[in-house]
């Protein structure tokens, strides 16, 4: 379970999306969750599905890598469909004592299901062609505006990168503080769902202990090399759009338009 995780890892790759401005890949992932919830009929998720495979394809990941990123949430996936189901008022099609699935509850659980798998894969490819360097000043290029309103964007975008990046990081120390303790005779893998979270909590110290310690070598790397904030900070790559870039803000917006255009001409 712990090697499904694959928020946060970059996958490298020689594809015109990974060459992309990050600028570009942020604010077309915010325009694409967006989007999702403003859909109201599946002709709308079925065009979101071809934007999203079509994405997929030439970024030159690899399906299966993007979809093992959905195991780990498959757990909150069903918690949100059965509330869905069962919670949802409208013409009874079945009951079972104090449950009831209704007619509307079916339709919500479906739509609310593709909507997050949706919303993960087409964030997830955000991470996997955009490395942490790029993020940061992409992030940083698109808040810029709220610094006329004091907000500390650069320390923002930076806290954000580093979070991103010690995902994997985490993870791939958790899998082994894991090995080493199943060699010691530890059992994560046996025992109903409540022995497995019980047999996780000897994780914990070991996985902070672990966690504060490379905070804190990064924190005294970062201050060896006089890093003081974003304040009169100059880039040696500055940021600049390309035709490419333009081409894909186009797409962008002939997405947006066909929205428009469903939610207007397909209800």
């Amino acid at each position: 379970m712990i090697r499904d995780i694959t928020i946060g890892q970059y996958y490298p790759a020689d594809s015109i999306l990974h060459r992309l401005d990050p600028r570009v890949k942020l604010i077309g992932t915010i325009v694409y969750i967006i989007s999702l919830f403003t859909f109201k009929n599946y002709f709308g998720y079925f065009l979101a599905a071809l934007f999203l495979f079509g994405i997929i394809k030439i970024s030159k990941v690899p399906f299966k890598f993007i979809v093992k990123g959905l195991k780990p949430i498959i757990v909150l996936l069903l918690f949100t469909i059965i509330f869905n189901l069962f919670l949802t008022p409208g013409v009874e099609v079945f009951r079972l004592g104090f449950l009831k699935i209704t007619m509307e509850g079916i339709k919500s659980c479906i739509l609310m299901g593709i909507r997050l798998i949706f919303l993960i894969l087409g964030s997830s490819l955000m991470t996997f062609t955009t490395t942490p360097n790029h993020l940061t000043d992409g992030l940083e290029s698109v808040m810029h505006p709220l610094r006329k309103i004091k907000v500390p964007v650069h320390e923002i975008s930076m806290m954000m990168s580093i979070a991103l990046r010690f995902i994997p990081i985490l993870m791939e120390e958790t899998d082994k503080i894991m090995k080493a303790q199943m060699a010691r005779g530890a059992d994560f893998e046996t025992g109903g769902l409540l022995k497995r979270a019980k047999s996780l909590v000897p994780l914990l110290v070991p996985l902070f202990v672990s966690a504060f310690r490379r905070a804190n070598d990064l924190a005294m790397a970062m201050e060896a090399r006089c890093y003081r904030g974003g304040e009169g900070r100059t880039k040696m790559k500055p940021l600049k759009y390309a035709l490419r870039d333009r081409m894909a803000y186009f797409v962008l917006a002939t997405y947006v338009a066909a929205i428009f255009v469903l939610n207007i001409y397909m209800v």
